[in-house]
C-alpha cells in the first residue's frame, strides 16, 4: 500500500471535511463495513486519491480519534484556565462536553466501537490524551469536594461521561436546548453529590 508523504496531509476545511465524513461512515457502517472508495466518494474524490493524504483506512481512523481527543484535552485546559474559580470551571467543562456530545454523536459512536481497531501507537495517544482530559475535571473536583479521595472523584468523572455521552442517541422529542439544560443539571448533581456518611459502628 502506498504511503502518503507527511507534507501532503490535508489542512483546514479539507481536513475537517475528510475527518467528518469518515466519522459519519464509521459510525453508520462500522470500520470494517467502510471501504476507502466509500470514504473517497463521501468527500467528492476517489478512494485512491485519499492515499495522497493518509496511508490507509486505519490511519484515517486514528486521525479521527486522535483529533477529537486532542480537541477535548486542549479545550478542557482552556476552560479551566479561563474560569474564575472551581464552580465556574466545572460548569464550563460540563457545557463544553455537552456541546460536544450533542453536536458530534458520530465521534462518540466511533470511539466506543472502534478503539480496538486503532494501531497500538494511536491507541496509546488517545488514552494519554483522555487521561489528561479526565485529570482536568478531577483537579476541579478536588477543590469542590476536598474530603473525597481522588480515586473516587476520577470514578465520578468517568460515570458522568457515561451519562453525557449516552444521551445524544436517546434524546427523543426534547430539543437540543432542553436536552443541554437537562444534562447540565444532571451532570452537576452527579459530580457534586456528597459522599455518603459512614455507617455507625
Amino acid at each position: 500500500m502506498a504511503t502518503a508523504p507527511q507534507g501532503q496531509r490535508p489542512t483546514g476545511e479539507r481536513r475537517t471535511a475528510i475527518l467528518g465524513a469518515a466519522a459519519r461512515l464509521f459510525a453508520a457502517h462500522g470500520y470494517r463495513g467502510v471501504t476507502i472508495d466509500d470514504l473517497g466518494r463521501a468527500v467528492g474524490t476517489t478512494g485512491p486519491a485519499l492515499y495522497r493524504h493518509f496511508p490507509g483506512k486505519e490511519a484515517l481512523l486514528g486521525e479521527v480519534l486522535v483529533d477529537i481527543s486532542e480537541r477535548l484535552a486542549s479545550r478542557g485546559r482552556e476552560l479551566v484556565t479561563g474560569a474564575d474559580g472551581p464552580e465556574e470551571a466545572l460548569e464550563a467543562l460540563l457545557r463544553g462536553h455537552i456541546e460536544f456530545s450533542l453536536g458530534e454523536p458520530d465521534l462518540i459512536t466511533v470511539h466506543d466501537r472502534e478503539l480496538v481497531n486503532l494501531t497500538d501507537d494511536d491507541r496509546r495517544r488517545v488514552r494519554r490524551l483522555q487521561r489528561g482530559y479526565v485529570e482536568e475535571w478531577v483537579t476541579v473536583l478536588v477543590e469542590l469536594r476536598p474530603g473525597s479521595p481522588r480515586a473516587d472523584l476520577r470514578a465520578s468523572v468517568h460515570a458522568a461521561f457515561g451519562l453525557l455521552n449516552s444521551t445524544p442517541h436517546s434524546r427523543g422529542p426534547l430539543s437540543r436546548g432542553a436536552m443541554s439544560a437537562l444534562l447540565l443539571r444532571m451532570g452537576s448533581a452527579a459530580l457534586l453529590a456528597e459522599d455518603p456518611a459512614p455507617k455507625p459502628s
